[in-house]
C-alpha cells in the first residue's frame, strides 16, 4: 500500500519548505524540530529516488522535479482534507491559521469571527497579527500569514480573494469639539482644531492631503497616526476632529462620546476583503474566508 512508502507528514514537511524558503521556518510552523524537517524530506527523497531540493548557504531551491512533486503533494493534501469534509468531522482538523487583519476588523467584527472559527474548527488554532494593511500584504506573499483580511489598496493579487464589503469613513468629535461646529463644516474649518487620521501612507491620509493641496488647506495641523483606536481615543479626550471608520465609532457614537461632524469632503469608502493563496492553502483555510464574508455582512456599516 502507498501508505508504507510514505506519510502525510513527508509531504506536509515538503510544501512548507517550498512555500516558506526555508527549513527552520517550516519547522516553526509546523510546530516540530529542524531536523525532524530534515529527515522527513530526505526519507521522501530517498523513497522516491530522486533529489526534490537544493540547499545552498541556507538557501532552499527546488529541483524541476521537486517542482512537480511539490504539486502533486498539495493535491494529495487536499485530498486528505476532503475525507474529513466528506465525514463531516470539521473536528478533525487539526492545524495552526495564521490570521492577519487590520485595526479596522479587530476593532469591529474580529472577536465574534474567532468565535465561529472556533465552533466550526476546534482543532485549529489561531495566531493573530494585527497590523497596517500594507504589512499584512508583505506577510501574504511570504507565506507568512496564511489569510489576511485587510484593506485596499492591495500590493500584490492573490489566487483567492473574496470581497467583505465597503466601510464608511466619518469625522467625529467629542461633544464640546462638536459644538462649536454646527451644520456642514469644511475640511478648513475643522482644521480650527487637531485633525486626526490614520498613517501618511494609508488611502484616507493620501486623499486627505490630495483634497488639502487642492483647496489650500494647510496641513499643520493634520495629526496621523498607524494606530486608529489611538485617533478615535484621543477624539474621545477632546484632543481633535478624528477622520475615521465609523463602525469603529459606533459604540463611542451611541454612549454620546463621540459625534458626527457633517463636513463637505469625505474619504472614499474602505474596500475589505479577505485574501489568500487559493493554489497553496488547505481547503478549511478558504473556507474560514467564506466564514469572514458571513460575519462582515452582520456588521458592516
Amino acid at each position: 500500500m502507498i501508505g508504507h512508502i510514505f506519510t502525510l507528514k513527508q509531504l506536509e514537511a515538503l510544501v512548507w519548505v517550498a512555500d516558506l524558503g526555508s527549513f527552520r521556518k517550516a519547522a516553526a510552523h509546523l510546530n516540530t524540530t529542524q531536523p525532524n524537517i530534515s529527515a522527513r524530506i530526505a526519507g521522501l527523497e530517498t523513497t522516491l529516488g530522486t533529489i526534490l531540493m537544493q540547499r545552498d548557504a541556507g538557501s532552499v531551491r527546488l529541483t524541476e522535479k521537486g517542482e512537480e512533486i511539490v504539486q502533486a503533494a498539495r493535491r494529495v493534501l487536499r485530498q486528505s482534507e476532503d475525507l474529513i469534509t466528506i465525514a463531516e468531522r470539521p473536528d478533525l482538523m487539526q492545524d495552526r491559521l495564521r490570521l492577519g487583519v487590520t485595526e479596522l476588523i479587530a476593532g469591529t467584527w474580529l472577536h465574534p469571527y474567532l468565535r465561529k472559527l472556533k465552533e466550526t474548527y476546534p482543532g485549529i488554532s489561531v495566531e493573530l497579527t494585527v497590523d497596517l494593511s500594507r504589512n499584512l500584504d508583505r506577510a501574504l506573499n511570504s507565506h507568512t500569514l496564511d489569510l489576511t483580511i485587510q484593506t485596499a489598496p492591495f500590493a500584490l493579487p492573490v489566487s483567492g480573494t473574496i470581497a467583505l464589503g465597503d466601510y464608511l469613513y466619518g469625522w467625529v468629535a467629542d461633544p464640546t469639539i462638536a459644538a462649536a461646529l454646527p451644520g456642514k463644516q469644511t475640511v478648513a474649518d475643522l482644521t480650527a482644531f487637531n485633525v486626526l487620521t490614520h498613517a501618511r501612507h494609508t488611502q484616507s491620509f493620501v486623499e486627505l492631503t490630495e483634497h488639502a493641496d487642492t483647496t489650500g488647506i494647510a496641513k499643520a495641523r493634520f495629526v496621523p497616526s498607524s494606530s486608529l483606536s489611538s485617533c478615535l481615543q484621543m477624539a474621545v479626550e477632546g484632543m481633535g476632529v478624528a477622520l475615521v471608520p465609523l463602525a469603529m465609532a459606533e459604540r463611542d457614537i451611541a454612549a454620546g462620546r463621540l459625534v458626527v461632524i457633517d463636513a463637505d469632503w469625505m474619504a472614499k469608502p474602505l474596500q475589505v476583503a479577505a485574501r489568500f493563496h487559493a493554489d497553496k492553502v488547505a481547503g478549511y483555510v478558504a473556507q474560514a474566508a467564506q466564514i469572514a464574508l458571513q460575519i462582515a455582512e452582520t456588521y458592516r456599516t
